[in-house]
């Protein structure tokens, strides 16, 4: 056998691995939130830094459920019920304790001011409520697999969306709220079928992404994780996972708490992003439409799912120019990758392992 160059055998890093894998990624994800705010936004204007809002959302939506569709292998279409969870929490502790603390839901002017750190406090506190509901729904259902883990999942989605419709009239005066009684405090006054308005608009660029950074970053190190990695091993066979000691439904349920953690910030961060919450935003539709970029990115990749999430939120403006073509052109996109490319753009890998292969097989004299 003829013996390989010994400049095939170097397997040192080269000084861009050592970037990539160092603390460059780090570095360029705190600096994204503020580029964008400061740069990228002003740049634009408001329309197109509403889209990219609208991104940064879908983003954190579609990373999340690619824990339990993609690592787990399971199959949840019931995801917005956790996002709207998310979203009316938050809403509340924003729209209600800016009525108490400051006499005005008003947006304060400003570079983070006091109103944005009480919309942090609200993101948070609807991803808590949100991974409670999680728990209450994972730890009965998430014995189940396949068809019947979806049906209980979108069964969720819709009482969450009934509930939401059986809230009471929304309180619009510091006065109403002092001076409310149990009957307008429960249910929760959060607008009922008529919906939830006048939110701060405290969904900004910086919190978008600071979120969806800390999404995937949260996402990538669950994956490599010994926890990662049994979570894959789930996906593959649970058989074989369960023989060697792994606890299925105990992997699964955290699995499933933390994607609804991450659904709930994702919602509170939509509430605050210009819109009138309606109780339709925990419908089958918008879990659809997660489920799609899970699926189009790969099931199990972080950034072919993150691709899928900003491909899919800008393809329909893109495509606005053809209003009467535009959802058969979106339809036949889909259907079109799913023949050519059925296991999504990377499938369970990263982008960046495609290219760590190819440089490994040329150091080993070309090989691959």
């Amino acid at each position: 056998m003829t013996p390989l160059p010994a400049a095939s055998l170097d397997l040192r890093p080269s000084w861009g691995e050592i970037a990539l894998r160092g603390g460059l990624p780090i570095l360029v994800s705190l600096a994204l939130p503020f580029l964008l705010h400061f740069v990228v936004g002003p740049a634009l204007g408001p329309y197109p830094t509403k889209l990219l809002v609208d991104v940064g959302i879908a983003i954190i939506l579609a990373v999340s459920l690619n824990i339990v569709n993609g690592f787990t292998g399971q199959f949840s279409i019931g995801h917005a019920g956790f996002m709207a969870i998310g979203a009316y929490t938050a809403a509340s502790v924003t729209y209600y304790g800016s009525m108490l603390i400051w006499e005005t839901a008003e947006r304060q002017a400003g570079f983070l001011p006091a109103g944005e750190w009480l919309l942090c406090g609200g993101c948070l506190v609807g991803g808590a409520v949100a991974a409670v509901f999680g728990y209450l729904v994972g730890l009965p259902s998430l014995r189940l697999r396949g068809d019947y883990l979806a049906i209980v999942t979108l069964g969720f989605g819709e009482i969450i969306r009934v509930l939401l419709q059986q809230t009471n009239s929304q309180l619009f005066s510091s006065d109403e709220i002092r001076e409310a009684g149990r009957r307008e405090l429960f249910p929760p006054p959060l607008g009922g079928a008529l919906g939830f308005s006048d939110i701060p608009k405290y969904g900004t660029l910086f919190w978008v992404f600071t979120f969806a950074v800390l999404t995937i970053w949260v996402s990538y190190r669950l994956k490599v994780s010994a926890a990662g990695r049994a979570y894959l091993s789930i996906r593959e066979d649970e058989v074989a996972a369960r023989s060697i000691g792994i606890d299925i439904t105990k992997y699964k349920v955290r699995a499933f708490v933390i994607a609804a953690f991450l659904a709930g910030i994702a919602g509170g961060l939509y509430a605050h992003s210009g819109v009138i919450l309606s109780p339709k935003d925990a419908g089958f539709q918008r879990s659809f439409d997660v489920v799609i970029m899970v699926v189009l990115g790969g099931m199990g990749s972080i950034s072919g799912t993150t691709l899928a999430a900003i491909i899919l939120t800008l393809l329909p403006e893109l495509l606005r120019d053809l209003q009467q073509y535009r959802l058969i052109i979106y339809a036949l996109v889909l259907i079109v990758m799913m023949i050519v490319r059925p296991q999504g753009l990377f499938g369970v890998h990263e982008i960046w392992e495609f290219f760590g292969h190819k440089r490994l097989g040329t150091r080993r004299g070309g090989r691959t």
